[in-house]
């Protein structure tokens, strides 16, 4: 048991790590500086609660640069997220650009003096950046911008047509690939989605705007690094599993269980099963709300299908069929694969099949929980969702499921039931030092 109960917890649930505490993704990493080092321009992605913000830090941190033997004071680093620009247009994101950019030039007083020109006069745009760069490109710097939630600066609103999208698109390009000043500047940018999915369409003979991005997605920790981030917990085999059964590889995930397992440890109490999952399900819902509403009309069918084939495992009786739904996830191997670069869904291979299920057995929970407060007009609303992916007769099949499912609720377990692992495995406690 700890030595004082006054131990700090050292796990941030809902709030980005510090560069301190990272744990992880060393070759995201080392892709970015070479990236940076190139004066190149890397677009990261990956679902809700990943770690995309945390990854930015990580790479403004000087001491990230001094431990992979770079000079951090070569790099003027502006860091912003879309979601802080309201509303967001080009003008109010390049202002915001040069507010933090003046500060970034303390030690440049001539540089910030004329970036407070173009602040004052709320004239800053990318061609006042050009100018801008060229100064710092003088003083043997660079600009590198890091741009967390650019999924904003692709979706049109009332005060940002797609036309003004696609302007500003085009500028970002213009800026990194077709000026002399791109010799001092490179970039990352972080989305939900790979930016091609998730941006304007593009018009017809429009060349991509995106094309000058690597491409790098994040993906859900590994088992080891899932450990690391849980080392400082004297955790059973038993619980080690239950929680990856709940959070797998999700960085947020683990955090939330990681805080309210250190909590219970530093008051050397044994973890109560149903005050757990109370508050883990507080805790980590809109994430799993997230997921499902950053997820397509396909995507969210896949999703039903696959939360209403395993229910049928926790039911007492199957009084539902489904058909043959392997058939249908065969038949949308991409659409499953980037849910599972999410990491809403993992696979195991089985006799040469893919087996899909879902990567935190929560996200099923809530999807389940999603599929019995729907109602009729949603139903319908689906339909032709369920006809671009299946024939009339499958669909007819799933809908009665459906159907079957409000009709028979108190069949449906307790969310207990998806966390049988690790509240089986909590009365036991942690392991005695």
């Amino acid at each position: 048991m700890p030595d004082s109960p006054f131990l700090r917890n050292p796990y941030v649930p809902g709030k980005p790590v510090s560069p301190l505490l990272f744990i992880g993704r060393t070759g995201e990493i080392e892709t970015a500086f070479d990236q940076i080092l190139s004066r190149g321009h890397l677009a990261v992605w990956g679902g809700s609660g990943i770690g995309k913000t945390s990854f930015l830090n990580m790479i403004a941190a000087p001491q990230t640069w001094k431990f992979r033997g770079h000079d951090p004071t070569q790099a003027v680093v502006v860091l912003l997220s879309c979601l802080g620009v309201t509303p967001f247009t080009a003008e109010n994101f390049w202002h915001e650009v040069f507010v933090i950019l003046k500060d970034a030039l303390a030690n440049e007083p001539e540089i910030a003096a004329e970036v407070d020109k173009f602040i004052e006069r709320r004239t800053a745009s990318k061609d006042c950046l050009r100018s801008i760069l060229r100064m710092i490109g003088d003083r043997n710097k660079f600009l590198l911008l890091l741009i967390d939630d650019y999924d904003v600066a692709l979706r049109p609103t009332a005060n940002y047509t797609e036309d003004d999208a696609s302007d500003f698109l085009s500028d970002c390009r213009n800026l990194a690939s077709h000026s002399k000043e791109s010799d001092y500047f490179a970039s990352i940018v972080t989305s939900l989605r790979r930016l091609n999915e998730a941006g304007i369409k593009l018009k017809p003979g429009e060349s991509p705007w995106y094309n000058h991005y690597l491409f790098q997605p994040l993906k859900p920790f590994s088992e080891t690094d899932a450990a690391s981030l849980l080392g400082g917990l004297p955790l059973t085999p038993a619980l080690r599993d239950g929680i990856r059964d709940i959070a797998d590889g999700s960085p947020a995930l683990l955090q939330v269980a990681g805080y309210l397992l250190f909590r219970e440890f530093r008051a050397e109490r044994i973890p109560d099963s149903d005050a757990f999952a109370t508050e883990f399900q507080r805790a980590t819902e809109h994430y799993f709300e997230d997921n499902w509403n950053q997820s397509n009309d396909t995507e969210q069918t896949l999703l039903m299908l696959l939360a209403l084939t395993h229910l049928k495992g926790r039911l007492l009786k199957k009084r539902y069929d489904l058909g043959d739904t392997d058939v249908i996830f065969s038949q949308k191997e991409r659409e499953l694969r980037d849910l599972e670069e999410r990491g809403v869904v993992v696979y195991q291979v089985q006799e040469g099949k893919k087996q899909y299920r879902f990567a935190s057995s929560l996200m099923e929970w809530w999807v389940v929980k999603e599929i019995e407060n729907s109602d009729e007009e949603a139903l319908q609303a689906r339909q032709r969702t369920f006809l671009n992916l299946m024939s009339r007769r499958q669909a007819e099949t799933v809908t009665n499921a459906i159907r079957w499912l409000w009709q028979h609720k108190e069949e449906i377990p307790s969310i207990l039931s998806w966390l049988g692992k690790v509240t089986s495995a909590l009365p036991i406690g942690f392991i005695q030092g």
